[in-house]
């Protein structure tokens, strides 16, 4: 965590966070360094590269990448910075204004959350934000089966659960093994839960 002397606000942070030197969130006024395995990262690589590849074969026109900054609030209004493992955004949005940095104050299609030691954060935390701020399709990847068995059951098991805004709730499905993961902005992805795991390297060791 880098120390900060103020409580940031989210153009505050923007404006301090450092350049080139890695991710970061600006999290209950704090900025802090988002550090990832490489199993972690290879599966967030996957994802991206399988949602472009989609994208550009159904003609979606979206932009698909891991380093857009989002502004989410808390239930007391505090503004986060939060940066999804993945990121989908319509090319619309994201051209509006191509002088600006990879920042967005607005809702974007899809965000994946890749789960880790601090995996409440995904499960609760940014389930909220995300939630409160309109992302229509949110992915909870917890390829370790890290969280608690509140959330996967006993025995535990790798899951992804992909959470769709209806209305303004969120409707969550669950997905396990070679179960067919079923996306509403991908609707035509055949991807399962056991190819995501295979991405991060881990079966091989």
């Amino acid at each position: 965590m880098i120390a900060t002397t103020t409580n940031l606000s989210f153009t505050e942070f923007l404006h301090q966070v450092p350049e080139d030197k890695g991710r970061f969130e600006l999290i209950n006024g704090e900025i802090v360094q988002l550090e990832a395995t490489r199993a972690h990262k290879n599966v967030a690589r996957f994802l991206v590269k399988t949602f472009d590849r989609e994208s550009e074969r159904l003609k979606l026109n979206y932009i698909v990448d891991k380093d857009i900054v989002i502004r989410t609030t808390t239930a007391t209004n505090q503004e986060q910075g939060r940066n999804p493992d993945v990121s989908v955004v319509q090319a619309s949005v994201w051209n509006a204004n191509v002088r600006a940095y990879g920042a967005l104050t607005g809702p974007i299609q899809l965000a994946v959350e890749i789960a880790s030691t601090n995996w409440d954060d995904d499960y609760i935390d940014k389930l909220d934000e995300y939630e409160r701020l309109g992302i229509l399709e949110y992915w909870i990847v917890d390829y370790l089966a890290i969280a608690s068995r509140h959330y996967l059951g006993n025995p535990k098991q790798p899951t992804i659960f992909i959470y769709h805004l209806v209305g303004n709730k969120y409707q969550a499905k669950r997905y396990r093994g070679s179960e067919v993961i079923v996306s509403p902005t991908f609707p035509e992805l055949k991807l399962t839960v056991a190819q995501i795991i295979a991405a991060s390297g881990l079966e091989s060791l």
